[in-house]
């Protein structure tokens, strides 16, 4: 069956089918104020906009759909979105990198409510969310080039996810409860709970997400994971005018790390990442005025160690923050935002030294519509960095709307400097047999990209959108084997060893095209289905001459989708992937080589009763038993079964 399946997706066969099963599904959002698939969205100009208005393409799912999908941890449901490649190593939220339009974990940003959430330590760390499901009010992924508003690592797009309580728009009076637990193979756990009270001013929530495994067999170890979350959030209305929000969050990810980041045999890692993530929001409402103050810290200890024998790495991380943003509507169709910014990153490492680089911006964003069809929005930043120094960011988004179609266009600049594991990686070490070498001198990167597309609102229930974009890069960061010879400092490095060097490759282009389904509608009152689909084709050619390591492992091409139906009391939830990317050669025989192409599916049946206030689900992950390997040599889980019950109560 599995041969079969595989088949079916390297024809294009299987993309055709669930096309298919797009026009010919229905779907339910009546309770829903607003359509799914035109909703308004904050990121792309941080103005609230129409999606259909932006110029960008921007896809937006709700919250609650985490409950409805065969998922464990909010990396786990990004995977599986229109456009998005997960690269995991490990299961339920163990570690996994974020890939928008080839731009590797470190080119892609993750906000929460506006604040920035990249470590400054590595990009590894960057699918470490450090809130629970229940408190997501929706995530929007801007695909493309976004440095002109949010600055450094925004190359391949943002992931910008806006919760509850941070959320200024009209609260209602309304309580809330949702528990589910689940058990299942390899001594499974998993707990998610949250509760949420509001009134008309006030809106509190509390949140705890746990995921924990003794895992599937590895090379002599086991593929473990304990994974712990926990939030609690409060926003307030003080009158018409203030709205005041705050969020204190702790997070603990305690994971076997076999192969994560290299491909030894005497691999046998356990990595502990802990963080502790604040922020707190000021806003100032008025009729035509929105002024808002944004301030967060973080603290990541990270505890790596390579095997019983190996002295551990030891890595804390500092990541201080403020931005004040103004937003002006100077009439109904002329929205000016200007704002600044200002960064602190610091790390304290026995292996990569104590370092610290400060970072501070000034943009300005124009929204402007002309007639009923035309906008364009413009946005300049001036980004300075005390080691890369000044930067000048413009972008420019055009979009052209009829009452079915929107034309799009989109041109840019992006920069990213070097995280601390990029230039001091190993540096701490007495003597560095073989592994990644980090560079002090690498310098920031640059890129210019543009795109072109449109989007078709063929109903009220359908949305099709496609892109082409490029992007041409100088000086790109990335890790290239490089001989003992030409490494440009030598002092704890062996003659015999094999390293990788992190360089800046002097050009780099990408081209890719993508397309993004979504369908929703109500087939009656009893039945319901909501689906996405994405398709992406990339491709990167890099002037060096050996080939770098990130940039060859993203896919070449990735189908992913959603489907949740309902009927009556129960729902099927059903997600998969399929990836192809170019061969990986195996470096060591004993270790797995990293997969060329996989299908992956996923699928909960849930049966509700109760008045639907309580359910039993059973979850298949990885049906067909796909062994595959995302990178390096980390090994990926097989088929998982679990099973479990949740209870939902409101009022």
């Amino acid at each position: 069956m599995r041969a079969i399946l595989e088949w079916i997706m390297r024809k294009g066969l299987l993309s055709t089918a669930l096309l298919s099963l797009l026009f010919t599904s229905q779907v339910s959002f009546a309770q829903e104020k607003e359509t799914e698939l035109d909703p308004v969205t904050i990121t792309s100009a941080i103005t609230p906009e129409r999606v259909s208005r932006t110029g960008r393409n921007v896809f937006v799912i709700r919250g609650e759909r985490f409950q409805n999908l065969p998922v464990l941890s909010i990396d786990e449901f990004l995977r599986y979105l229109p456009g998005i490649e997960v690269q995991m190593r490990g299961p339920a939220g163990a570690q996994s990198d974020i890939v928008l339009r080839g731009g590797t974990f470190q080119q892609v940003l993750v906000i929460i409510d506006g604040v920035r959430l990249n470590d400054a330590n590595t990009g590894h760390f960057s699918s470490y969310i450090p809130i629970t499901p229940n408190e997501i009010d929706r995530i929007e992924i801007l695909k493309g080039a976004s440095s002109a508003i949010y600055g450094s690592e925004a190359v391949g797009g943002v992931v910008h996810i806006i919760t509850k309580a941070f959320s200024t728009k009209e609260l209602s009076k309304r309580s809330a409860l949702s528990v589910q637990g689940a058990t299942g193979e390899y001594d499974l756990y998993n707990f998610n709970a949250g509760a949420e009270i509001s009134n008309n001013k006030s809106y509190a929530s509390v949140g705890g997400l746990v995921n924990s495994s003794e895992g599937q067999k590895q090379r002599g170890t086991r593929g473990y994971f304990r994974n712990k979350t926990a939030s609690v959030s409060v926003g307030q209305f003080f009158n018409e005018n203030w709205h005041f929000a705050i969020r204190g969050s702790w997070d603990d990810r305690d994971f076997a790390a076999q192969n994560f980041y290299t491909t030894f045999v005497s691999d046998t890692s356990v990595e502990r990442v802990k963080t502790a993530w604040t922020q707190a929001q000021l806003s100032y409402l008025r009729t035509n005025n929105k002024l808002q103050f944004d301030i967060g810290y973080k603290f990541l200890e990270d505890r790596f160690v390579f095997n019983p024998r190996a002295t551990a790495n030891l890595n804390k991380s500092y990541l201080l923050q403020s931005l004040i943003t103004d937003e002006w509507r100077i009439k109904e169709s002329t929205v000016l935002t200007t704002g600044l910014q200002f960064i602190n990153k610091r790390i304290n490492s026995n292996d990569r030294g104590k370092h610290s680089v400060d970072q501070a911006a000034g943009f300005v964003v124009l929204n402007q519509q002309i007639g009923t069809n035309f906008s364009f929005n413009p946005a300049i930043r001036i980004d300075w960095n005390e080691r890369a120094g000044w930067e000048f960011i413009p972008q420019l988004n055009l979009s052209y709307q009829t009452s079915k179609w929107q034309f799009r266009g989109s041109a840019g600049k992006t920069t990213r400097d070097a995280d601390f594991t990029e230039r001091f990686n190993n540096y701490g070490r007495l003597l560095v047999t073989s592994g990644r070498i980090g560079n002090p001198d690498l310098i920031a990167e640059r890129s210019l990209s543009y795109e072109a597309g449109a989007d078709l609102f063929a109903t009220k229930n359908i949305r099709i959108s496609s892109t082409f974009f490029q992007r041409f890069h100088d000086d790109l960061i990335d890790y290239v084997t490089t001989p003992y010879a030409e490494m440009p400092r030598k002092e704890n490095l062996s003659p015999t060893g094999t390293y990788a060097l992190a360089k800046n490759i002097s050009k780099v282009t990408t081209t890719g095209f993508e397309t993004d389904i979504q369908f929703s509608k109500q087939l009656s009152g009893k039945q319901s289905i909501w689906s996405t689909l994405g398709l992406v084709w990339l491709e990167s050619k890099s002037s060096e001459a050996t080939p770098s390591f990130y940039i060859s492992s993203h896919a070449r091409w990735l189908t992913n989708f959603n489907i949740n139906y309902s009927y009556n009391f129960l729902s099927l939830g059903v997600n998969g992937l399929y990836k192809s990317r170019q061969s990986h050669a195996a470096s060591n025989p004993a270790i797995a080589k990293v997969s060329k192409d996989y299908f992956v599916m996923n699928a909960k049946l849930e049966a509700r009763f109760w008045k639907n206030r309580a359910g039993a689900f059973v979850q298949v992950d990885n049906i067909f038993n796909r062994n595959y390997v995302d990178l390096l040599g980390s090994q990926m889980p097989g088929r998982w079964l679990l099973g479990g019950i949740k209870i939902s109560l409101s009022k």
